[in-house]
């Protein structure tokens, strides 16, 4: 069945993106550990996410470049502590101690809950749609996801086990919740998240007795962090504009796969069968998801909120003088009920019994 292309772009290849971004950061990142102390990099990699794009931010600022998201406003501020607090603070400390306290394999495996979480919280709590076609999509993604991470070993769910799984729900609300933050600025939000959290595990690393590494290690887990933490987070943001949260989450957890095939190539660990079955059952999650068409009738209510658009379908608007595309501002959406493709994005999200 034909997808409607307007329902794939930009969505899609946002999500795509940050996957391939942090699925990247992750062996770049092994490359570094021998070198920095774990818990220091965790810091390093969000206090690069985070000093990399206060650059972008204030940058425009500075060169005056044209506003085109909508800023940060007061009603958004709970949203963000939430999310700062959940997944730059308590799920990076669940996730350092929950691997202090079980093995290396099981906290690989339980580390796909992230996804499962994602979309289970999405689907249940917030409603959004979902059929067969995407459910098996997504389990097929997940599928590929814990075969490519298990190594042969029995899981273990000992209280290490227990502090990921918990660490794994963390970024699962946060991931959700980030999704009320999407119509806002990414790069601020992005920023915002980066810097506190990166600051809070630095001086929590230090205070452990971690010791600082040589400036040349430094500035390349900030380069990591920047892209595989700050850009990749802010095209996932992106992407739960378009997608809504468990689509994205569901091309979000592609990034294990992403970064054992750049394993590959950087480390020279060879192609096994685990990592084929793997990419095959991916690959045909993937498939599943792109070809989805979701298509019914379904009525908008009258709604008022910002963010960067342009006049489409759904923006029909007009201004005084000339604006550019895209821009941002407050505006109405008056009633309306009409039938076309469509994801959960920031005027779909209708739930469906």
């Amino acid at each position: 069945m034909r997808k409607n292309r307007s329902t794939l772009w930009p969505g899609v290849p946002l999500a795509l993106g940050s996957a391939v971004l942090f699925g990247a950061s992750a062996p770049l990142s092994k490359l570094l550990l021998g070198s920095v102390d774990p818990w220091l990099l965790a810091g390093i990699l969000y206090l690069g996410a985070g000093l990399g794009l206060a650059a972008v931010h204030f940058g425009r600022l500075t060169f005056k470049l044209p506003q085109v998201e909508a800023p940060l406003r007061k009603d958004d501020l709970p949203w963000l502590a939430a999310v700062v607090v959940l997944g730059g603070g308590v799920g990076p400390l669940l996730l350092m101690f929950g691997l202090s306290l079980t093995s290396a394999a099981s906290g690989s495996l339980l580390l796909n809950l992230e996804g499962l979480a994602t979309m289970a919280i999405a689907w249940l709590v917030f409603r959004e749609n979902v059929d067969r076609r995407l459910l098996f999509g997504a389990f097929a993604i997940l599928a590929g996801a814990v075969l490519l991470t298990w190594n042969g070993q029995a899981l273990q769910i000992d209280l290490g086990g227990l502090l990921i799984a918990g660490a794994c729900l963390a970024w699962g609300i946060d991931n959700n919740l980030t999704r009320k933050l999407s119509s806002a600025d990414p790069v601020q939000i992005a920023m915002i998240k980066g810097l506190v959290a990166g600051s809070v595990n630095l001086g929590l690393a230090l205070s452990f007795g971690a010791g600082l590494p040589a400036p040349g290690f430094a500035i390349a887990g900030a380069a990591v962090g920047f892209f595989g933490v700050g850009v990749s987070l802010v095209m996932f943001m992106l992407g739960l504009r378009h997608l809504g949260t468990a689509r994205t989450g569901a091309y979000f957890s592609l990034a294990p796969f992403i970064g054992a095939a750049l394993a590959i190539v950087l480390l020279g660990e060879g192609i096994s069968p685990q990592f084929a079955v793997a990419g095959l059952l991916m690959a045909f999650g993937l498939w599943l998801h792109l070809s989805e068409r979701h298509d019914h009738k379904h009525a908008h209510e009258a709604l008022e909120h910002e963010h960067a658009h342009v006049h489409d379908l759904h923006h029909t608007h007009e201004h005084d003088g000339l604006v550019s595309e895209p821009h941002s501002h407050r505006h109405r959406h008056e009633p309306m009920r009409h039938k076309h493709p469509h994801y959960p994005d920031l005027h779909h999200r209708h739930s469906h019994g």
